[in-house]
């Protein structure tokens, strides 16, 4: 790892990189049946963007937790993040990883963030978090977008695990790492929990095995080549770079009663993603590779999430029923945002979830 720079806006600059994984060590792990249930998922890739949006786009509040920007080389270039820690006696770290068409910034918000900041929250709870940017997306480098994959990310996320083992320039080696991904992000986490198996706990939010068609299928109409998008032209991405047309993210993944101002912050957080990413992070959604985790599972979502199948999403023991056939015995805790979307950290009750994410990493970590 190399370039920190502590900041306490943390809006400084990070380069990111590209990682390539080893996708023949994932594919052994299917079956025939597997292989049919992805190709017959295909025309559903966009299950895996679950998009969300990313409450603020850049931080500024002066808080009690030092924050550092930094960057990781991993295989093909680098990966921007920034670390926030309590204090030294910080013992485990989150390393939240964000999903399609937005960045590291939906973790941490400028707008409300005593109501909308998730790292904040988890920073006063006691737990040091480390926000990623995919690769492409924010502050990170912007390979081909044919060369951007979920398998190659989900090998550096690894990577990343192994120094936050080893201890950061400016922090401690974590001895507990609890990985998290929303929507894509969560796909990613997958990848990597199940093929390296070198973190402690696994928290999934806005993801399910559950989706909802028609709503997946609206969502997926609204993608456009960033190229040709005013927010992203001439900036170095090729055809394979998508994005969410101007003014659709609110239709998509937020419910309708949403107030206006969410709706723009919502609409500001747009950023990119590829179609291989989605492709090759379908198999974490059409198959039951999620039976592979062998540590406690959190997966979270919203009761009103469009892209959710709305029996599986209606409530916390719906969710739990529906999912844990996918996961190894005992090791899943569920939860149901009630009235919030797919973006559950724009939710004006996602206070809620921050309580269920803190209380069920209490028991995860000890």
């Amino acid at each position: 790892m190399r370039g920190t720079t502590p900041t306490a806006a943390q809006g400084l600059d990070r380069t990111a990189s590209h990682a390539h994984g080893d996708s023949t060590r994932f594919h052994s792990r299917f079956t025939t049946k597997d292989h049919h249930r992805i190709r017959t998922g295909i025309g559903l890739l966009v299950v895996t963007a679950t998009l969300s949006m990313a409450p603020g786009l850049a931080h500024a509040t002066p808080e009690p937790v030092k924050c550092t920007a930094t960057a990781f080389d991993i295989p093909g270039g680098r990966m921007g993040a920034t670390l926030c820690a309590p204090g030294p006696a910080a013992e485990a770290v989150m390393l939240l990883i964000p999903g399609a068409s937005i960045n590291q910034n939906y973790w941490d918000s400028t707008y409300q963030p005593e109501t909308h900041n998730f790292r904040r929250a988890m920073n006063v709870a006691g737990y040091a978090t480390l926000t990623v940017d995919r690769l492409g997306t924010g502050t990170s480098s912007r390979p081909p977008g044919t060369a951007v994959t979920s398998i190659g990310q989900a090998a550096g996320i690894h990577q990343i695990v192994g120094e936050l083992r080893r201890g950061l320039p400016d922090a401690q080696p974590f001895s507990k790492i609890i990985l998290g991904g929303v929507s894509l992000g969560a796909g990613i986490a997958i990848l990597e929990a199940t093929t390296y198996h070198d973190v402690d706990a696994v928290f999934l939010s806005g993801y399910s095995h559950h989706i909802d068609i028609l709503g997946t299928l609206s969502a997926a109409i609204t993608f456009v080549p960033a190229a040709i998008d005013p927010r992203f032209a001439g900036r170095g991405y090729d055809l394979a770079y998508l994005t969410t047309a101007p003014g659709t993210r609110a239709a998509s993944f937020l419910p309708a009663d949403t107030p206006p101002q969410t709706r723009e912050i919502a609409e500001q957080s747009a950023d990119v993603f590829t179609i291989t990413e989605l492709l090759d992070g379908l198999p974490t959604v059409v198959t039951a590779l999620t039976n592979q985790i062998n540590v406690p599972v959190l997966l979270t979502n919203g009761s009103a999430d469009k892209l959710c199948a709305p029996q599986v999403c209606a409530n916390t023991d719906a969710l739990h029923a529906a999912e844990a056939p996918y996961f190894a015995h005992g090791i899943l805790t569920a939860f149901v945002l009630p009235d919030a979307g797919h973006a559950l950290n724009l939710a004006s009750n996602t206070g809620d979830h921050h309580a269920a994410v803190s209380n069920w990493l209490t028991t995860a970590t000890s």
